[in-house]
C-alpha cells in the first residue's frame, strides 16, 4: 500500500524542504539516531519530519480480520477468557505445545487478599506456547491481551460495544485503547512467519500471551506460577508496543531505560474539623495538604540530580463537602515516576518525610501514608541486545524507518521478565501506528493526536500490523543465530 500523498503534496506546496539522509553511521552496524530536524529520507514523504520512508507494507488479510475481531471483543484484566483461548488455538494450529491458565493460582490468591473474593470469570489466563526447532538459543516473545475500561469512540465499523466488570467488580464499557489488539495480531503473525520460515533459524521459540498488563500484575502472575521454572528459560525476551505518536511504517526504540518505575502513593492528611468561620479552633487538613502538595515539588527540583528524571504528580485532592465546614481529613493520590531504583527510593522516602514533617509543623496528627506494593518497575532495554536487534530491523525496513528516541515516563510490566534472579536481557520497541496523513497534519498545525488510553485512539492498523510482523520476525531470526 503506497503512502497516501494528497496531504504531502500540499505540504510541499507550502515550501517545506525535505531533509536528506545521512549514512555516516551505517558502517557502524546499527541504526542511526536522527537529528530532531531530520526527515526519513530524500523523498516527498520526508517533507514532514518523522514520516516513513518508501512504501507502506500491507498485512495479510487474515491478520486484519483477526485484529478486527480482537478490537470488537476486548476483555478486561484477569478476565481474558475468550481472548486467551483464541491465542492458544492459534499456537496449537501451528504445532506449538500450549499451556493455558498460567498465573491462575496467583490471581486467585491476590483477589482473595485484596477484595475478599474471586468474582465469576476472574482468573489467570496466561498462555505459553513452545516450539522446538533444533539446538540454538531460546527466545521469548510476549504480547499482552487486556483491554481498558474506556468507551470506544473510534468510529470503526467494528468498534467495541462491550460492557463488563473489572476484576474488582466495577462495571464499565471496554475498549482496546492501548492497542493490545495490534500487539496480539502482530504476535500471531510473527508466530506464523517463524514457523513457516523454520529453515532460517534454529532454537526454541516461546510465545507468551500475558494477561493484565494494564494493571501491572500479569507478568508477576505468570512468573510466580512457573514461567521460568516450568518452561524453557529464555536467553532473550522480545516485545513491542504501539506508539500513538509515530506514523505507521516506523519503528522507534530506546537503549537502556525505556519506561519508568511507576509507584502509587495515597496520603490521608489528618486534622480537626470545625466551622469555617472559626478556623482557629481547627487543624485544617486542606491547608496542611496544600502545603504538602507544594513541598512535594521540591523532590524533583531540589532533591533529584538534574541529570536524572523524576515525576511526582498529585492526581487527586479530595476534601470536604460544604463551603463552611472544615473537614477532618484530606486525601491525596500521587503517581511517582523514576528510572533508577535509587531515585525511586529517594522520592518515596521524601514523600513520607514531607508529609509527616508538614503535619507536625501544623500541630496535626501524623498522616496515613500507603505506598502500593504492586508497583511497576522500570523497563531497561539491554544495550547490546537492543543494538543487535534494531540493527537487523533497520537492515530490513530501511535505516530511515528505525529510530532511536528518548525514554518515556510511562510504565510497562514487561520489565518484570528481566527483574528475576535469572536476569534475562530483553528489549521492547515502539511500533508506529498513526495514519501518516494524520501524523503529517499534526506536525504542521500542532493539533495533538489521540493518545494511548484515549477513546478516540484508532490506529492505522493494516500497515502497523504488517510492519510489526516484519520487525519482530526479523529481530527474532537474527537473535536465533549463534
Amino acid at each position: 500500500m503506497m503512502i497516501r500523498r494528497s496531504l504531502l503534496v500540499a505540504v510541499l506546496a507550502l515550501g517545506l524542504a525535505a531533509c536528506g539522509g545521512d549514512d555516516r553511521d551505517a558502517a557502524e552496524g546499527g541504526p542511526r539516531e536522527l537529528r530532531p530536524d531530520e526527515g526519513a529520507g530524500v523523498s516527498t514523504e520526508s517533507a514532514v519530519s518523522g514520516m516513513p520512508q518508501g512504501e507502506l507494507r500491507t498485512a495479510d488479510p487474515s491478520l486484519v480480520e483477526l485484529y478486527k475481531k480482537l478490537h470488537a471483543n476486548p476483555e478486561l484484566s484477569f478476565r481474558e477468557v475468550e481472548t486467551s483461548k483464541l491465542m492458544a488455538d492459534e499456537l496449537r494450529a501451528l504445532g506449538f505445545t500450549v499451556t493455558e491458565g498460567l498465573g491462575d493460582d496467583w490471581v486467585r490468591e491476590k483477589a482473595m487478599k485484596d477484595i475478599g473474593q474471586v468474582l465469576p470469570g476472574v482468573g489467570g489466563y496466561g498462555v505459553v506456547g513452545v516450539f522446538e526447532n533444533g539446538r540454538g538459543p531460546t527466545i521469548l516473545i510476549r504480547a499482552d491481551m487486556d483491554g481498558l475500561p474506556v468507551p470506544d469512540q473510534t468510529g470503526f465499523e467494528f468498534a467495541s460495544t462491550i460492557v463488563s466488570q473489572t476484576w474488582t467488580g466495577v462495571e464499565s464499557p471496554v475498549m482496546h485503547a492501548c492497542a493490545h489488539d495490534i500487539h496480539m495480531t502482530v504476535w500471531v503473525g510473527t508466530a506464523r512467519r517463524l514457523v513457516a520460515e523454520a529453515d532460517k533459524w534454529k532454537g526454541t521459540l516461546v510465545m507468551i500471551a500475558q494477561p493484565a498488563e494494564e494493571i501491572g500484575l500479569g507478568a508477576q502472575a505468570m512468573l510466580a506460577d512457573g514461567l521460568y521454572s516450568d518452561f524453557p528459560l529464555p536467553d532473550y525476551n522480545l516485545a513491542l508496543h504501539v506508539s500513538a505518536g509515530a506514523p505507521a511504517g516506523v519503528i522507534n526504540y530506546s537503549s537502556g531505560y525505556a519506561l519508568a518505575n511507576v509507584d502509587s502513593v495515597d496520603i490521608t492528611v489528618k486534622g480537626a474539623g470545625g466551622h469555617g468561620a472559626y478556623p482557629h479552633t481547627t487543624r485544617d487538613p486542606i491547608l496542611i495538604a496544600s502545603h504538602i502538595v507544594t513541598a512535594l515539588q521540591s523532590l524533583v527540583s531540589r532533591n533529584t540530580n538534574p541529570l536524572e528524571s523524576a515525576v511526582v504528580t498529585v492526581g487527586s485532592f479530595k476534601a470536604g463537602a460544604k463551603h463552611n465546614i472544615i473537614p477532618d481529613e484530606a486525601e491525596l493520590l500521587i503517581t511517582v515516576r523514576s528510572y533508577d531504583d535509587k531515585t525511586r527510593q529517594m522520592l518515596l522516602d521524601g514523600i513520607t518525610r514531607i508529609a509527616e514533617g508538614t503535619a507536625a509543623a501544623f500541630g496535626a496528627p501524623e498522616p496515613e501514608i500507603t505506598v502500593e506494593s504492586d508497583y511497576t518497575p522500570a523497563t531497561y532495554n539491554d544495550p547490546e541486545l537492543t543494538k543487535r536487534a534494531m540493527a537487523a530491523v533497520a537492515r530490513k525496513l530501511g535505516e530511515g524507518n528505525v529510530r532511536s528516541v528518548p525514554p518515556v515516563m510511562g510504565g510497562e510490566d514487561f520489565s518484570q521478565f528481566a527483574r528475576t534472579d535469572e536476569e534475562v536481557p530483553g528489549v521492547i520497541f515502539w511500533l508506529g501506528a498513526v495514519d501518516p496523513d494524520k501524523y503529517a497534519a499534526s506536525q504542521i498545525d500542532g493539533m495533538p493526536l489521540p493518545s494511548l488510553h484515549s477513546p478516540l485512539f484508532g490506529p492505522d492498523y493494516d500497515p502497523a500490523i504488517a510492519t510489526g510482523v516484519e520487525a519482530m520476525t526479523t529481530a527474532a531470526i537474527d537473535l536465533f543465530k549463534e
